[in-house]
């Protein structure tokens, strides 16, 4: 049986936490599950994951299968409803070209989009989706 893809993510990013909503509001099928990359549910898949433990920006896993940076996005994409899937298009573009991208943006984020100091709090609605 395959597992919901787990996305972990920033949960002090602004912009992370924008992203999430995003995806939520376009995964209508509720395919995604959430976890910051500071809950314990989030920590203890770092712990056990060592390839994980300098990421600090989105990853996506799924039945043991671990998706980091740029892919992760694009897989994230590929699965939404409507226009967002069509981004999966950028996969053609080599990874080490789209990483540095996303790698620039990423170490920018704070800067452009602020730092929150906790951790977003889902609505009732779509508390089930998230990992503690």
């Amino acid at each position: 049986m395959e597992e919901k893809p787990i996305i972990l993510f920033d949960g002090v990013c602004n912009f992370c936490n924008s992203a999430v909503q995003f995806i939520i509001k376009h995964d209508k099928q509720g395919i995604f599950q959430f976890a910051s990359l500071q809950s314990s549910i989030g920590k203890e898949l770092i712990e056990t994951n060592p390839a994980l433990k300098d990421i600090d920006s989105v990853i996506l896993l799924q039945n043991g299968i671990i998706k980091t940076e740029s892919t992760a996005a694009l897989h994230i994409s590929k699965k939404l409803n409507g226009w967002p899937k069509f981004f999966y298009i950028f996969i053609i573009i080599p990874a080490p070209i789209r990483n540095y991208f996303y790698q620039l943006f990423a170490s920018n984020r704070y800067r452009f989009f602020g730092k929150s100091e906790t951790c977003m709090i889902p609505t009732k609605e779509i508390r089930d989706r998230f990992l503690s």
